[in-house]
């Protein structure tokens, strides 16, 4: 399907506006403001925008999408039952994080922290950018080398690269790099109270690991 209108062979077609982003748009060369004011997306990949130009990567497995909506869970659930819970404003998967170059990353999920307030997703940095890793050496390369850098420079807190396939957790705290292994419970003074078992994590993202064999 194209994504672009139908066209004169004579027109000039950097001119002619995206409307549709779809698998075939990987690659394509867009300002942050065209990429934002596109509606039209095909929901069977993910569109990020990396200095200008359009990158398509296919949806999270279940073994990756599964864990992190437990995340969720769990975080909605401390912010509701913990006495100190308040201090999270809003966690929300399968989001962008507008970085100051203009690149769109999107994120597994994004935590809002202290603000007191509704976060505005363009202006308010998260606190907190969780990423679950994927099989290949690109995404690998991107969660832990790129994405590392992009969200340390942007003003993003803690990182967490939650590995299902090594059974373990990298947080990025600034220059700072901690490694939790699958028994730990991590815990970080941005969320006082909560504990993330790093073992009931793992176990779910482990049930479509069997399921797919």
């Amino acid at each position: 399907m194209s994504t672009a209108f139908d066209i004169e062979p004579d027109v000039d077609v950097d001119l002619v506006p995206i409307i549709r982003l779809g698998p075939e748009a990987n690659g394509t060369i867009l300002s942050p403001e065209e990429f934002d004011a596109i509606a039209d997306w095909d929901p069977a990949c993910r569109y990020e925008l990396i200095r200008g130009v359009v990158i398509v990567s296919p949806i999270p497995l279940e073994g990756e999408a599964d864990p992190n909506e437990e995340l969720g869970h769990w975080l909605r659930t401390y912010q509701e039952r913990d006495p100190k819970g308040k201090v999270l404003d809003k966690t929300l998967s399968e989001r962008y994080v507008y970085l100051p170059d203009g690149s769109r990353r999107r994120a597994d999920r994004v935590l809002w922290i202290g603000l007191g307030r509704r976060p505005q997703q363009i202006k308010d940095m998260p606190a907190i950018v969780a990423e679950f890793v994927s099989k290949t050496k690109r995404d690998w390369r991107r969660d832990f080398i790129d994405k590392r850098r992009e969200y340390r420079e942007a003003g993003v807190k803690e990182y967490w690269v939650i590995d299902r396939f090594r059974r373990q957790m990298t947080v990025f705290r600034g220059r700072q790099t901690l490694t939790f292994k699958e028994g730990d419970v991590y815990t970080t003074d941005l969320l006082p109270g909560f504990e993330l078992s790093l073992a009931k994590l793992f176990a779910i993202a482990a049930e479509w690991d069997e399921s797919d064999e």
